[in-house]
C-alpha cells in the first residue's frame, strides 16, 4: 500500500512537471495582461466622480453608460460635457446638482468626456 501512494505521488509530480506554464511567464512581471487604461479613466478614477457616477447604475447622478447613450461622441458634445464637468449643474437628469470641479484643466475634462462618451454601445 506504501509502494502505491509513492508511486502515484511521484507520477503526480511527474505529470504537474510537464504543464504547459512557462516559468518565465508564470512567475515574471505580467505588464502585458493588465488592461491598459484611457486618460479620462485614470482621471475619473482619482476624482471624486465616484461618489455620485457608476459605469451601469444610477446612483446620484447618472451611469457613464447613460450618459453615452444621451451624447454622440463628437466635439460639440465633448465640449458641452467638460464645461458640465468644470461647472457643475443640475436640470438636465434631475434636480440633484452635479458638484463643480473649477480647478480642472479644460484637457483633462475633455479626456473624461471622451471616455465617457466611448462607453456607447
Amino acid at each position: 500500500m506504501k509502494i502505491t501512494y509513492l508511486l502515484l505521488g511521484i507520477a503526480t509530480i511527474t505529470l504537474t512537471s510537464f504543464s504547459k506554464d512557462n516559468f518565465e511567464e508564470k512567475y515574471s512581471k505580467k505588464t502585458n495582461t493588465i488592461e491598459q487604461q484611457s486618460d479620462g479613466e485614470k482621471l475619473i478614477s482619482k476624482m471624486d466622480c465616484v461618489g455620485c457616477h457608476k459605469l451601469d447604475k444610477k446612483l446620484i447622478g447618472p451611469s457613464y453608460l447613460d450618459i453615452a447613450k444621451k451624447y454622440s461622441l463628437n466635439d460639440k458634445s465633448i465640449n458641452y460635457l467638460s464645461d458640465k464637468i468644470i461647472k457643475g449643474g443640475s436640470g438636465v437628469w434631475g434636480s440633484i446638482p452635479m458638484a463643480a470641479h473649477a480647478t480642472l484643466k479644460k484637457d483633462d475634462a475633455k479626456k473624461m468626456a471622451k471616455y465617457i462618451l466611448s462607453l456607447k454601445k
